[in-house]
């Protein structure tokens, strides 16, 4: 048998191989909340204060999740519901008797990281027989048989809609079965299940308020891979929110594909529930408690929820407004329902009802046909819509969606890439002059922990969801409020002051 150390370097080898090349290097972005958070992928689901067990006979899990944070919250509810199945969890790979994958089909690079990272896990279940790997999440459906049936690297693969039956499907694989279950759902939210929260500083936390999506982008996979809008009800997630406060956590982020498509009926009384409503219940839980949300559909942003965000001063003013791209034929062939004329005056609609409002964006450059004036287009957006930041990738094609069946990928890869530089380069310039204009304003600013470069200096975001760094003062803690005065200011953050 090989020495154990033999596993632990091959591992360590590859997690270094994973933070080289990402599998989201093609998204080169600026700080701030994510779309997908290059900082967590590949994180391992644990906490320090988890209760753990050594005891003969226990069982344990590991969870390493990747993609966007629907993928980390659904590694939370998948957690759970291990718990009550009698498994423990573990940030040790070795002493794991379960291993899943939280996977993500975005980007092409996705599979390449995935299948390094099942290598890895093959490794451990030779060293410790027994062991069961498992696939969770958006590559299940797609990659069911590679995985399965002609590579063998895995016992279990489990859709985004079927982690209930998660302990039937690792009773099978205990018996020797190979498990799936790929069913989506039009009906599962989840709404009765208590996450485990991945998110460890306490203060933020994510609330999932719907799955699926049904507005079948042609780029995009995810209406396939999650299944169609379902939302969840509104009761389940007040109450979400209200025990999050009640534990010490200070900001909650409403999560879905599509947050303002928001509709939920209530079956007793008949009346509908828009997202609108369901921003003002949450934010009308305690003034200390900020709300964000994430993400929006430009079809689905209408003024009712723009005149409740300037109504409540805790609901932050930012807004993740994804474009995609600035030209109308564009658009079109990605089925976005929407054209340049309309997305400028939903710009203008949020400028007009809170001028203080922050907006980032998503961009793809070198999207099929794409000619050089429509990239143009493109750029023009960028600048008049002066994002705070932007999410910007070049176009990949992904197997299954509309665009590969209908479009040529046919943009040289080298052009995409020159379209994305210029596209980065206009933003960063964007950004730094949006920064700079915050100099000398002050902003409450939610203390989330240590800045990264130094334990002398807090961290935390202001409402326009802009990182701000400023030096600790006796007093103050993590989850508390302060003001900060900005007197400096780069591309992805603000330096200030405490000021009283």
């Amino acid at each position: 048998m090989a020495p154990a150390t033999n596993i632990y370097l091959i591992f360590a080898a590859l997690k270094t191989i994973q933070k080289k090349h990402s599998m989201y290097d093609q998204n080169p972005t600026l700080e701030g909340i994510k779309t997908i958070d290059e900082a967590q992928q590949g994180n391992v689901l644990f906490k320090d204060h988890w209760k753990t067990s050594h005891a003969p006979g226990a069982r344990h899990f590991y969870i390493e999740s990747y993609g966007c944070q629907m993928n980390f919250s659904d590694s939370e509810i998948v957690a759970s519901i291990l718990g009550e199945a009698g498994f423990y969890p573990t940030r040790n790979i070795e002493e794991s008797d379960l291993i899943l994958i939280n996977t993500c089909s975005i980007r092409e690079k996705a599979e390449e990281t995935v299948r390094k990272r099942l290598k890895v896990f093959e490794l451990v279940k030779k060293e410790r027989p027994g062991t069961m790997v498992g696939v969770l999440g958006c590559m299940a459906e797609r990659l069911k048989k590679k995985f399965l049936e002609e590579e063998k690297l895995v016992d279990i693969v489990v859709g985004p809609d079927a982690y209930r039956d998660l302990p039937n499907l690792i009773g099978g694989a205990e018996a020797g079965d190979k498990m799936v279950n790929v069913l989506l759902s039009r009906e599962e939210t989840y709404a009765d299940i208590n996450p485990v929260r991945l998110e460890s500083n306490g203060i933020t936390a994510f609330i999932s308020i719907m799955r699926g999506c049904d507005n079948m982008c042609s780029f995009c996979v995810v209406p396939f891979t999650r299944g169609r809008e379902r939302s969840r009800d509104t009761f389940s997630i007040v109450a979400e929110a209200v025990q999050l406060f009640e534990q010490g956590y200070r900001e909650v982020t409403l999560l879905g594909q599509n947050v303002d498509s928001y509709k939920w009926e209530n079956p007793e009384t008949g009346e509908l529930v828009t997202f609108a409503h369901l921003l003002e219940q949450v934010a009308l839980i305690h003034p200390d408690l900020r709300v964000r949300f994430s993400t929006s559909h430009p079809k689905d942003m209408l003024d009712d929820v723009l005149h409740i965000m300037a109504k409540y001063e805790n609901i932050c003013k930012y807004i993740h407004l994804p474009v995609q791209s600035g030209n109308s034929r564009v658009l079109e062939l990605m089925n976005r329902t929407y054209d340049r004329e309309w997305y400028i005056d939903r710009i203008e609609a949020i400028r007009r009802i809170m001028p203080d409002c922050a907006v980032s964006s998503d961009i793809i450059a070198g999207f099929c046909t794409e000619t050089e004036e429509e990239h143009q287009d493109t750029l023009s957006m960028i600048e008049w819509a002066n994002y705070s930041m932007s999410y910007m990738f070049y176009y990949s094609e992904r197997p299954g969606t509309l665009a590969a069946r209908k479009y040529p990928d046919d943009i040289p890869e080298d052009v995409k890439k020159r379209r994305l530089q210029e596209i980065i380069r206009l933003q960063n310039v964007i950004s730094l002059r949006h920064n700079q204009a915050e100099i000398g304003k002050t902003f409450k600013v939610l203390i989330e922990g240590d800045s990264r470069k130094s334990d002398q200096d807090f961290c935390g975001r202001n409402t326009q969801n802009k990182m701000v760094v400023f030096p600790k003062k006796a007093g103050l803690k993590p989850g508390e409020y302060t003001h900060v005065k900005i007197r400096e200011a780069s591309s992805a953050t603000l330096l200030g002051d405490i000021v009283d």
